[in-house]
């Protein structure tokens, strides 16, 4: 009797004609669970990000969040990673369609930054400040940070009479890609707006640049 009520109560499950839920690959699950992690950020913000409110409005239980990210911090690092990830993607892309000129550099950094920061909307500011929170999640961004302006100073070293980029002017340059875009990403300014005083603002540190190398101190690994 016992066997034959767990085969009707299977039975009777499968009369429903509810779908069965179909197991993700980790790789899906992963990509899943990202999507879900922005929502959150976007809908409720950082603070409210936490591993069992993923899992929660992922509708998964808790020990298969954990598996893939372990702790919170993991899974800021994740977002930011992402974040990273698309950056390093716009810009590669809109090299090879750009004009090998210091305004055609320049306009593909000043743009791919600004999309990239309104692709992830009002979420990214706040992963950003909550990576500041602790000394492993500062070291992440200020090492991607890093390989950005590397990639920044390859593009624009080749147009300075100096043949280099100060490592003041980069992160002069950083600091004005983060303002504008945050500003474009909270309706203060346009899109367009950001990326032309960008654009501008990085055409005048260029310039500023312009001594040579001689003349001023040797420029530093960004760091």
């Amino acid at each position: 009797m016992p066997k034959h009520g767990v085969k009707e109560a299977r039975a009777t499950s499968a009369d429903t004609g509810e779908p069965k839920r179909r197991r993700l690959s980790r790789q899906d699950r992963y990509r899943q669970l990202i999507e879900v992690a922005w929502r959150i950020v976007r809908e409720s913000g950082t603070d409210v990000l936490t591993l069992g409110s993923l899992a929660e409005q992922a509708g998964i239980a808790k020990p298969v969040v954990y598996d893939h990210f372990a702790t919170r911090n993991r899974l800021l690092a994740a977002l930011y990673g992402e974040f990273d990830m698309q950056q390093n993607a716009l810009i590669d892309a809109a090299i090879e369609n750009s004009e090998p000129s210091l305004a055609g550099r320049a306009s593909v950094i000043a743009g791919s930054y600004v999309d990239c920061v309104l692709a992830q909307g009002r979420e990214l500011p706040g992963v950003s400040a909550a990576l500041a929170g602790s000394p492993e999640l500062e070291s992440l961004k200020r090492e991607s940070e890093a390989a950005f302006l590397q990639k920044c100073r390859a593009l624009l070293a080749p147009f300075a009479p100096g043949k280099d980029i100060g490592v003041a002017g980069l992160r002069a340059m950083l600091g004005a890609a983060e303002a504008l875009s945050y500003a474009a990403a909270m309706d203060e300014i346009s899109a367009s707006q950001a990326k032309e005083e960008l654009l501008e603002t990085i055409l005048g540190m260029v310039s500023r640049q312009q001594r040579p190398a001689s003349r001023r101190p040797a420029s530093r690994p960004v760091s």
